[in-house]
């Protein structure tokens, strides 16, 4: 997967795994990493597959309709490249915290429905329920940061509810902030990030 490796000054913080939206790239969360942990490790990642032209990290079959066969393999393929580049770049693979924005913040979402002990807390800003009926493994202890916007076009409120409800009941400790925006990224959610990252990680 093209990717990109910064090695941060603060190497005792998490590393922080960068999954950006449909049509963006491995630097494209650079800047918001720099906002939310100055100074720590990132792992920016760009999408395997192609919609129109543009970087995803699986597929759909319509807008808001998954591939699930496609994310399931994706999903697969992202925490293997993971464990690669633990190795390749001598990190922690324990101390991964990914920051995911739509379509990224679905595959960090689906990493936690699939495998335990894959992130140390994620940062999921405009995500969906990756899949239904699925049991997940146990969360107990991890921090899971939600941000949304009340009047997000593309995520119904209720689908960012369940995904909330989905990850608690795993154990996950889910923190949810409702902006008053759409599907873009505000500045006030950055802000709260911030603040919950810096509540859990800072040493």
């Amino acid at each position: 997967m093209e990717h990109i490796f910064i090695k941060g000054k603060n190497e005792q913080g998490p590393v922080l795994l960068l999954l950006h939206g449909t049509g963006g790239n491995e630097r494209d969360l650079l800047p918001l990493a720099e906002m939310i942990a100055p100074g720590a490790s990132v792992l920016g990642v760009r999408g395997n597959v192609l919609e129109n032209g543009m970087p995803r990290f699986f597929r759909r079959l319509s807008e808001g309709v998954f591939d699930e066969e496609d994310l399931v393999f994706r999903t697969k393929e992202l925490n293997q490249f993971i464990d690669e580049m633990a190795g390749k770049f001598k990190f922690k693979r324990d101390e991964v915290v990914a920051i995911g924005y739509s379509n990224g913040a679905n595959i960090a979402a689906s990493l936690l429905y699939h495998f335990e002990n894959v992130l140390k807390g994620a940062i999921l800003f405009h995500a969906m329920v990756p899949l239904k009926n699925v049991k997940l493994p146990n969360l107990e202890g991890t921090p899971v940061f939600i941000g949304a916007g009340k009047r997000d076009p593309l995520i119904p409120a209720d689908e960012t509810r369940e995904l909330a409800e989905v990850l608690r009941e795993a154990g996950g400790e889910v923190t949810e902030h409702w902006g008053e925006g759409g599907h873009e990224l505000t500045r006030e959610e950055v802000d709260q990030a911030k603040m919950w990252f810096e509540g859990h990680y800072s040493k």
